[in-house]
């Protein structure tokens, strides 16, 4: 099943119950993650990683250090989705690609490069701002190709975040950001929450 990008839009909800015991294979949870990664961030930095708990005893750490929640346990998977700090570092090899592509010049992935080390070395504040959007623009775009193919899900925030990082052993450079569960919703979920008219929250200048 896949839906347009449109559709998908439309059509997904917060799932908070999902059918227990129907687990994510390999194969459906790399592509999931594979269009995560198409999502933007600065620099085409890429700062991100993704760390799954499917098994039952690593939902069962993660659902610890979410306060318990329920549907961590009873959905296919849940997806760490962390923004990696001092990502500035990573540059020239997340770029390469482009370059040896031969649609960006290496003159101004060397600048970017610069750029970027300037901005970020020791601006704490700043690495950990773009850590917190890349990691929420992945999160989305997860969500949204689980949508299209017929999964449903739900983006928590809900959890200790120190907790989450000693249970699924991150990194120091890995925040985590948000926990997103995949799976097949129960019936009886809530439909879509109705949003605010779009003349109250938009303007034009």
């Amino acid at each position: 099943m896949t839906l347009s990008v449109q559709a998908a839009i439309a059509s997904r909800i917060s799932v908070n119950s999902f059918q227990p015991d129907r687990p994510l294979d390999d194969a459906t949870i790399a592509s999931l993650v594979d269009l995560a990664t198409k999502a933007p961030s600065a620099y085409n930095l890429q700062n991100w990683r993704f760390v799954v708990a499917r098994s039952p005893e690593a939902k069962a750490r993660l659902q610890a250090a979410a306060y318990g929640q329920q549907k961590i346990a009873d959905a296919s998977a849940a997806f760490l989705v962390c923004g990696t700090l001092e990502a500035h570092t990573q540059l020239a090899s997340a770029l390469a690609p482009s370059v040896q592509a031969g649609f960006m010049p290496a003159a101004m992935a060397e600048a970017w490069q610069s750029q970027a080390h300037r901005s970020h070395a020791g601006n704490g504040t700043l690495q950990r701002d773009e850590a917190v959007r890349s990691a929420s623009l992945a999160g989305m775009t997860l969500m949204l190709a689980a949508e299209s193919m017929g999964l449903g899900s739900c983006a928590m925030s809900g959890f200790d975040a120190a907790q989450v990082a000693q249970a699924l052993d991150l990194a120091s450079t890995e925040l985590p950001v948000l926990i997103v569960v995949v799976g097949h919703a129960e019936p009886g979920n809530w439909p879509q929450k109705p949003r605010k008219p779009v003349a109250d929250v938009l303007t034009i200048v």
